[in-house]
């Protein structure tokens, strides 16, 4: 069977809003767009190493907008390619199809119960980027099967989590961890009692 991964930056308190740019995510008054850039962990050989088999994609509506604003035009990125060319599945009630981005398909339904259907079908694990409301309904229907962490040394004090207050109780396992030269923590985690 095919695996969910969540392959997401996080600040040392959780925070996962707006890593990329000031002006990726300001809502409720987030002030520290772009806090992962300076640490540079997307571009780092650890980082890279994660993604080197990267399936199809899994996004949010949020973030599936965010990333179609962005990387479709980027030259010069080891990533352009791979991201243009997956597969790309979004859970949306907005979003209708065709959708922009090539290689995107809106999960009709209960994304929850499309997923857990494609996950019997033959091909390459998923890949969560981003997308936390999501990353919290697939966590509720227990279908993360890993959680690759790219834990910033940063505490922003304010911010959307990744876990957040009044979310999904989980306890996970650490099977690796790596660390990049700026000092972000690639941990992989897995859900207790998976195997």
């Amino acid at each position: 069977m095919r695996k969910v991964i969540v392959f997401t930056n996080v600040t040392l308190d959780g925070v996962m809003q707006a890593p990329g740019s000031p002006d990726e995510d300001p809502r409720g008054g987030f002030q520290y767009g772009g806090w992962g850039a300076p640490y540079a962990a997307m571009t780092s050989s650890v980082a890279r190493e994660s993604l080197s088999n990267i399936g199809p994609l899994l996004f949010g509506r949020r973030t599936y907008e965010r990333f179609y604003a962005y990387w479709p035009s980027q030259t010069g990125s080891p990533f352009t390619e791979q991201l243009n060319n997956a597969q790309k599945y979004v859970a949306s009630t907005t979003l209708k199809e065709p959708l922009p981005w090539v290689n995107s398909i809106l999960l009709k339904g209960d994304a929850a119960q499309a997923l857990d259907e494609l996950k019997t079908q033959p091909g390459q694990d998923f890949m969560v980027m981003g997308s936390g409301e999501l990353v919290q309904s697939l966590m509720k229907h227990k279908l993360v099967d890993l959680f690759v962490l790219l834990i910033h040394p940063l505490v922003l004090g304010s911010g959307r989590h990744l876990f957040p207050d009044g979310g999904v109780y989980a306890t996970l396992r650490l099977i690796d961890a790596k660390t990049t030269d700026k000092g972000v923590v690639v941990a992989t985690y897995q859900p207790a009692g998976a195997g």
